[in-house]
């Protein structure tokens, strides 16, 4: 099988879904924004070809490299996009080259969350209220039908990036002007619904789950994206079969047929709380910031490969062992700046050191970024525990014991 691969090379885990591909026996061609030549020989070897573009996003661009590389052959099986911002475009040229995979149609239900919505509360999937709002009247008929505080965020978009929460009408009009409500801006503006957050995973083969994970934020992303005296973690669940997860498996398991999204990724989030469990937005790709090599390390297998697997042959050849739970502590610095040093890590080295999967700390020096950059974007430690409990009280000690230092 023929397989494109868009940006193989950044972020940096995208190598691996080269290597998987190139492990399940694909001929793999990627298309990139990064001359070849600055790709390192272990890179290149899972390379059987590759076409430079300016602009992975551009339809045209890339609509142009998939068509000289059907040109030059073999026949192109699948074209492979795993990251959110590149979703659209390919499932626009699949279509226009005649490739299988996640269709236009799909590519907008799983990137437009008030579209999203509304198409799954008409398959009788539970969900916030929601409105795509273009002007700033629709957005105050929306918060005078469902009442204060609401949610507004970018129509498309990846994590908590552009969201916040409003309390009044004075707030919801900031927001408005922030999104260019009237002025041929556009915006999604949903219900605040108040419980836990997580996030259900799935790999799935002709819109049936082969594969599933189910993992906790603490506390919730907006919080976690928002207040720099925390150490936010999430922590997925070797849980997965026990009854209580039976509810969000369903769910989930519902959304995908309902959508029919074929061979593929899939990141749902969702919430339960007072109103029950609801689907909050679902992604036809895989989660970011590393999750995948979480749950590889929690699982003893390459998930990477599975993908791969399933893409290539259209079956699995193995499932994860549920050994452990596993989680990811971000680490922020005590301000903006540069990095002046740690304390607290010694600690957590000689204590737990045997549960520690890998861990990230930029050097003395080294610039900060923002809170709301994401959970990698400065420290973080990853660490594992047979018990689920057990690890979250763990990841708690490990976020009040290390601190990052800046000046």
């Amino acid at each position: 099988m023929h397989v494109i691969l868009i940006a193989p090379h950044f972020p940096a885990n995208q190598r691996q879904f080269a290597r998987a591909l190139k492990l399940a026996g694909a001929h793999v061609t990627g298309i990139g924004e990064w001359p070849a030549s600055g790709f390192d020989d272990e890179l290149k070897s899972w390379l059987d070809g590759y076409e430079q573009v300016s602009n992975v996003c551009n339809d045209e661009q890339l609509l142009a490299a998939v068509r000289r590389i059907q040109q030059r052959g073999p026949w192109v099986h699948r074209l492979e996009a795993t990251v959110e911002a590149h979703i659209l475009s390919a499932a626009r040229v699949r279509e226009l080259t005649g490739i299988p995979g996640l269709s236009a149609r799909n590519a907008v239900l799983c990137r437009d969350k008030p579209t999203m919505k509304e198409f799954l509360r008409e398959h009788g999937i539970a969900t916030a209220q929601s409105l795509g709002a273009d002007t700033l009247d629709q957005a105050k008929a929306f918060a005078e039908r469902v009442g204060y505080p609401l949610i507004i965020k970018p129509r498309a978009g990846a994590g908590a990036a552009g969201t916040s929460r409003v309390d009044s009408h004075e707030q919801l009009t900031a927001a408005a002007r922030e999104f260019n409500l009237g002025r041929g801006g556009s915006c999604a503006i949903e219900e605040f619904i108040e419980g836990h957050e997580g996030f259900y995973d799935t790999l799935t083969i002709d819109s049936h789950v082969h594969l599933e994970f189910v993992t906790h934020y603490y506390p919730g992303v907006l919080e976690a994206m928002r207040t720099r005296n925390v150490s936010p973690y999430f922590i997925t669940s070797n849980r997965v079969n026990s009854p209580g997860y039976d509810e969000v498996r369903a769910m989930g398991r519902k959304v995908i047929a309902s959508m029919g999204l074929g061979t593929t990724p899939t990141h749902m989030e969702w919430f339960f709380g007072p109103k029950g469990l609801k689907f909050s937005e679902i992604g036809a790709r895989p989660p970011g910031v590393g999750t995948w090599d979480l749950y590889c390390a929690a699982n003893g297998f390459d998930l990477y490969r599975q993908w791969a697997m399933a893409v290539v042959h259209g079956r699995l050849d193995q499932q994860p062992s549920r050994q452990f739970a596993a989680a990811m502590v971000a680490l922020r610095p005590d301000r903006d700046g540069r990095i002046a040093g740690y304390s607290g890590f010694d600690e957590v080295q000689r204590r737990i050191g045997h549960m520690l999967i890998d861990w990230h700390l930029p050097p003395v020096g080294h610039p900060t970024q923002p809170v709301d950059a994401g959970y990698m974007a400065n420290a973080w430690i990853r660490l594992r525990h047979p018990d689920y409990d057990q690890l979250r009280e763990i990841c708690e000690w490990v976020g009040h014991t290390v601190r990052v230092w800046a000046r």
